[in-house]
């Protein structure tokens, strides 16, 4: 049995001589241990000669992927790494078998010390303490040496430290130097320039562009407390939203006494624009707000936006309006002194070839949109609101809804305020037996007909 301990445990260099020599020596992979620690000799027993380069080839991709997987955190790295080297003397091509379990266990590996010298490279800080700038990381993996040359090309002019649990780099401007793990409380906590750039972050700071998912995803919440703009996220979306509502909630009173009662609206719908809490704005043409008087007794909620509405900007006059139209002309209700507007604001599609194919929106989506409605309501405080489909129900309702059970009969919303469900106009263009459609369609005017008597007002 051999025993192979190395310095350091991302000693590329090391492994590399000792995994050449015992290759060489024709040392099976069950026959190493391998450790990290301090020892005079690199073999603790039956030292084998060193091998000159020639003696071995192996494909230029293993090594590459061998100087990311040494830096990686799992124990068992340099057996596995040493299995496959040994595998490649018989088949060169085993790494190129992305199904082969050993090749796929080091790519995994080998992804995960990517993404982690990516996460140093962007979420590191310096604070400005005693003349030198210093930063706190903690890194998944050994990465801190292998990203010294990077924050050196970045920072050359500069004087650094970046202190981490095991070890720190220090640059005093001509050489790097190293020394042992240090804790959190070594690091400053702030300076002057960390509050300028508060500042800056602020004032710039779009809360409908913020989607808390996707920063979690890229940023996980361990590296926030090395950030100095996410501590201010949380308060400045709540800020955001308290402004939001208060200028609803005094627009509303205004709104009694004679004055614009379309001043939060506009509002609303200008913040509602440029929202990207959701992917969908990436591919539609717009975003697609609610229209209508908003003093209106009756709120339409459709599903979302279709391709021509999507291109027009505004809600149902598309086939599905049309249709939407006629019914409300044949119940007794005048489509102008309504609010129409849909669950989610985007077109959401699949492209084949020319034509763009609705696609239904998913739950999050549905739940993303939630409070652009939430808004609505407030503004527009219908007496009524429908719910055309079962999406504009969930939306509504906050959990699935079918239609079937739930048509044609007053409804309590959570937040109070009565509903209505009934289908949508787009589900009676998707029947193919003319009767059949002929039959859904009287029974979608006759919804509208009940909604218009439950106000108790006259054919409009």
């Amino acid at each position: 049995m051999r025993t192979v301990v190395l310095d350091q445990p991302d000693d590329f260099e090391a492994w590399r001589d000792a995994a050449r020599s015992l290759t060489v020596s024709r040392v099976q992979p069950g026959n190493v241990v391998w450790q990290v620690g301090s020892a005079s000799d690199l073999f603790a027993s039956n030292p084998i000669p060193h091998s000159s380069a020639g003696e071995l080839c192996v494909p230029r991709d293993f090594i590459g992927l061998a100087k990311s997987v040494v830096c990686h955190r799992d124990p068992e790295r340099f057996s596995i790494l040493y299995a496959l080297l040994h595998r490649l003397q018989s088949n060169r091509r085993v790494i190129d078998d992305r199904a082969d379990p050993m090749v796929r266990r080091l790519d995994e590996m080998a992804k995960a010390v990517r993404r982690d010298v990516h996460k140093m490279r962007a979420f590191v800080r310096f604070r400005e303490f005693d003349g030198r700038f210093v930063a706190w990381f903690e890194p998944d993996h050994h990465i801190v040496r292998m990203n010294a040359a990077f924050f050196i090309s970045r920072f050359a002019n500069m004087q650094w430290s970046i202190l981490t649990p095991e070890i720190s780099i220090h640059w005093n401007g001509e050489t790097l130097s190293e020394s042992g793990g240090a804790t959190r409380t070594d690091a400053p906590s702030g300076d002057p320039i960390e509050d300028v750039w508060k500042t800056y972050y602020a004032s710039i700071f779009n809360p409908a562009r913020v989607k808390i998912s996707a920063m979690t995803k890229e940023m996980p919440k361990k590296y926030w407390k090395n950030m100095p703009e996410t501590a201010l996220v949380p308060g400045l979306i709540a800020a955001a939203q308290a402004r939001e509502a208060a200028m609803i909630t005094q627009a509303r009173q205004t709104a009694t006494v004679g004055a614009d009662g379309k001043v939060a609206w506009y509002a609303l719908r200008e913040e509602a624009i440029a929202c990207k809490r959701c992917d969908l704005h990436k591919c539609a043409t717009q975003m697609v707000f609610g229209e209508g008087p908003v003093d209106a007794e009756i709120m339409f909620v459709g599903e979302q936006p279709g391709d021509q509405e999507d291109q027009a900007g505004r809600p149902f006059v598309g086939p599905a309006g049309q249709v939407f139209d006629r019914a409300l002309i044949a119940a007794g209700i005048d489509r102008a002194h309504t609010y129409v507007t849909n669950a989610v604001k985007h077109f959401k599609f699949e492209q084949r070839g020319k034509r763009r194919i609705h696609a239904k929106p998913n739950a999050g989506e549905i739940q993303t949109c939630h409070w652009w409605i939430d808004q609505e309501r407030a503004i527009v405080t219908p007496k009524i609101t429908v719910a055309l489909g079962a999406t504009a129900a969930r939306s509504l309702f906050g959990k699935n809804m079918t239609v079937g059970p739930s048509r044609s009969t007053p409804l309590t919303l959570p937040g109070g305020g009565e509903a209505w469900v009934t289908v949508h106009p787009s589900y009676l263009l998707r029947i193919d037996d003319k009767a059949m459609a002929e039959v859904e369609y009287r029974r979608f005017v006759e919804d509208l007909t009940m909604i218009r008597k439950r106000l108790g007002g006259p054919e409009q």
